[in-house]
């Protein structure tokens, strides 16, 4: 053969393999070439979709063990391979990627299942309860966290998180509240902004990372006494300035889902309105992605009362914006009969399907389906996981009193821990635990015995149970009390006694452990008051007999080491409220940004404070801080105008600490009632003794002074406004 005939010969062959590629690729449709724009690969697979196919991408069922008591349906056995998505209640990848292997090799499209879970604060690392994140006042950590939580979920099979909740809260009796960050609506949408970022990063695909899911849309934390599920009176005016700010942060921040609120709003249930999931979420907003309902609560619109049936139902939610139901049955069941009826437009069910299956795609779902399986000791409680959860545990505990300077405890040869908390592990977890371990947690008691060793002798007793009427044990707890130099007595609440369907008619510990307190004190020494809850707590009858008063809430698996190191003085605590601790729950509601009262001098309560315990940002520290006075780069500004306002914070105290100023504004004259005064920004840095730091607020004329009206149009008034930090403040001029 010569050269020429060889060099045909290859050109030959190298066209016919091209050829041969080309039709390869013909035969594969566009949706499963990865190289394809995701908005292209959508449009394709759709149009390749059959009735019934669409229809079961909007179904959720559950996989696995079901452990949520408020949820009593039973696992799904018989997966559809067509089925959209699962609730996954394992940790077992494998077990997934069996279900997977179903939906991509046996349904005639191979469409992907999303699998969502309830991971609320960390997965197997479990930290503590977002309304203790809020009281770090770090989202920067808060982000880290859930970006631990992504990374432990996702490679366990869970690529969906129905996480955050930013439902602004100020009913303590709800027990939803340790849920989301508090009572303020800035402080939800900030840490709800920071917990998108740490489940989702920057590219949903990324094996590390899942979908976050905004909680609950919209306005079920106003629900009526604090009682779970029931109706909500929100004016229009409120639900725009109080309820939708979190929300609308976090679409922004790219948040790829939300879920429809249980609670019936002002008439029209959220599960059904259509004004809030598709005039303001779609289409005012853009929100591209999905709605999934809560679980049951599209079938629940029934026993509201603005459903006959469940056909009906499911098409109130339907059309007004909820494209995926949990646990209904409504849509698999009528969906179809409903398209076919012309009750419900083939566009609609289009645009439902495709934001479906456009966060699939986002989230690499088509092109890597299944998770790779790995030893748990390569998923969890890895040691950075576990000095993140820590720290911010750390950063989360509220030191409420501190009397003559009781802790840090020094000097002492004999330490009492008592009560029902004291040795607890399981307790300190919390609600909406996911996959953690009590096992994983360390007590109060075992870390105080690691933290004093060598210093002091650390003894415990229970005294009580949580609740009950058995006061056999106080005998045993008075003597251990007798014969130390301090007491650290551990009290609070069950987990299960917060979170979903826990709501409480008082937000008081429970009368035995108010005794047992009591009887504690009669012995003469001093009194630390450990609280481990899910809520704010009455605390008007211990307060004045406590020395010192410390809130863990719920920690997770760092349990007791960091409080163990607020008492030791390893660690000086920088906590401070995200939400109000009322006197007595009779006060309820009560919160710092209430509007202005009719008679300022008058309407108080004639047999209690009309003041709450502890205000909302009310956090102590062993050091001390001094605030110099407010500096505005401009007094006068207009209406777009920009003002940079500074405050210098000097600790004078002995010990380097964490400081944390909350910057608010005050409009007094306004069209519109205001609060009296609106949380804007808030900055924490660590100063060391002696030093000075300059904190600085960036204020944008339209974003931080103005307000919104009852159709969310926001809009600046001229007139005298004042930026406030503690009890300096600054006014600034608004005009044209």
């Amino acid at each position: 053969m010569n050269r020429y005939t060889k060099i045909s010969c290859l050109f030959l062959s190298l066209f016919l393999s091209a050829a041969a590629y080309g039709q390869r690729k013909k035969d594969v449709p566009l949706y499963k070439d990865a190289k394809q724009a995701v908005e292209d690969r959508v449009q394709d697979l759709l149009s390749r979709m059959t009735l019934e196919e669409k229809v079961m991408q909007l179904n959720q069922y559950t996989l696995g063990r079901n452990d949520n008591a408020n949820n009593m349906a039973d696992p799904v056995n018989d997966i559809p391979a067509e089925i959209g998505s699962l609730i996954y209640f394992s940790s077992d990848p494998g077990l997934r990627n069996k279900v997977q292997k179903k939906a991509m090799e046996q349904s005639r499209l191979g469409i992907p299942i999303i699998f969502g879970y309830d991971v609320i604060h960390g997965f197997r690392t479990v930290y503590p309860i977002s309304l203790a994140q809020a009281c770090s006042w770090n989202p920067v950590l808060v982000e880290q966290a859930c970006a631990v939580a992504a990374q432990e979920a996702r490679m366990s099979g869970v690529d969906w998180t129905f996480s955050p909740m930013i439902d602004v809260a100020r009913d303590g009796r709800w027990g939803r509240v340790a849920e989301g960050y508090g009572e303020d609506p800035y402080t939800n949408a900030v840490f709800g902004v920071a917990s998108v970022k740490g489940y989702q990063g920057n590219d949903l695909s990324d094996p590390a990372r899942v979908a976050a899911c905004l909680k609950h849309y919209i306005g079920y934390g106003a629900s009526e006494a604090g009682r779970d599920y029931v109706y909500t009176e929100i004016s229009d005016q409120t639900l725009w300035n109080t309820y939708m700010p979190p929300y609308l942060e976090g679409v922004k921040a790219g948040a790829a889902t939300l879920m429809s609120s249980f609670n019936d709003i002002s008439g029209t249930p959220g599960t059904a309105n259509r004004y809030i999931l598709r005039d303001v979420l779609k289409e005012r907003w853009g929100h591209d992605g999905f709605v999934v309902s809560d679980w049951g609560a599209i079938e629940q619109l029934r026993p509201q009362g603005v459903a006959k049936d469940k056909k009906e139902a499911a098409l109130k939610a339907f059309t007004a914006g909820v494209e995926m139901d949990m646990m209904n049955k409504s849509y698999d069941t009528h969906l179809g009969a409903l398209v076919k009826e012309g009750k419900v437009s083939e566009d609609m069910l289009n645009d439902a399907v495709k934001r479906v299956l456009r966060v699939k795609f986002r989230l690499g779902l088509f092109d890597r389906p299944y998770t790779q399986v790995s030893k748990e000791k390569e998923r969890f409680l890895l040691p950075k996981s576990l000095a993140i959860a820590e720290r911010l545990a750390e950063e989360s505990i509220v030191l409420l009193k501190n009397k003559n300077k009781t802790l840090p405890l020094s000097g002492v040869a004999k330490l009492a821990v008592i009560g029902p908390m004291a040795n607890s592990k399981w307790h300190l977890l919390g609600s909406w635990r996911a996959q953690g371990n009590a096992e994983d947690a360390t007590t109060v008691y075992e870390a105080l015995k690691k933290d004093f060793q060598g210093k002091a002798q650390v003894m415990q007793a229970a005294g009580c149970d949580f609740d009950g009427n058995d006061r056999s044990g106080f005998e045993e707890a008075k003597k251990v009390g007798a014969s130390s130099d301090a007491i650290i007595i551990c009290l609070g609440e069950k987990a299960q006694w917060s979170g979903e369907n826990a709501s409480r008619s008082t937000i008081a510990l429970p009368q035995i452990q108010e005794e047992l307190l009591m009887e504690l004190k009669k012995l003469g020494k001093p009194l630390i008051l450990v609280l481990s809850s899910g809520r704010p707590l009455e605390l008007n009858r211990l307060e004045p007999v406590c020395d010192a008063i410390l809130t863990m809430w719920q920690p997770g698996i760092p349990g007791g080491k960091p409080v163990s190191g607020v008492i030791s003085g390893r660690v000086n605590p920088s906590g401070k409220l995200s939400m109000t601790f009322p006197y007595s729950t009779g006060q309820i509601p009560i919160y710092y940004n209430h509007r202005q009262s009719a008679r300022p001098h008058q309407g108080k309560y004639q047999d209690i404070p009309s003041t709450p315990l502890y205000d909302f940002g009310h956090g102590l520290s062993y050091t001390t801080f001094e605030y110099g006075e407010l500096k505005a780069s401009v007094l006068k500004a207009r209406p777009d105008g920009k003002i940079a306002v500074e405050v210098p914070v000097k600790n004078t105290g002995d010990t380097d600490g964490m400081e944390t100023v909350h910057w608010f504004i005050s409009d007094p004259v306004s069209t519109i009632s205001r609060p009296v005064k609106e949380l804007k920004y808030f900055e924490k840095q660590l100063i060391k003794k002696g030093e000075t730091k300059v904190f600085r607020f960036e204020i944008d004329v339209k974003r931080d002074f103005g307000f919104v009206s009852n159709q969310g149009k926001k809009y600046v008034e001229d007139g005298d406004y004042y930026v406030i930090v503690k009890d300096k403040k600054v006014k600034i001029e608004v005009g044209r």
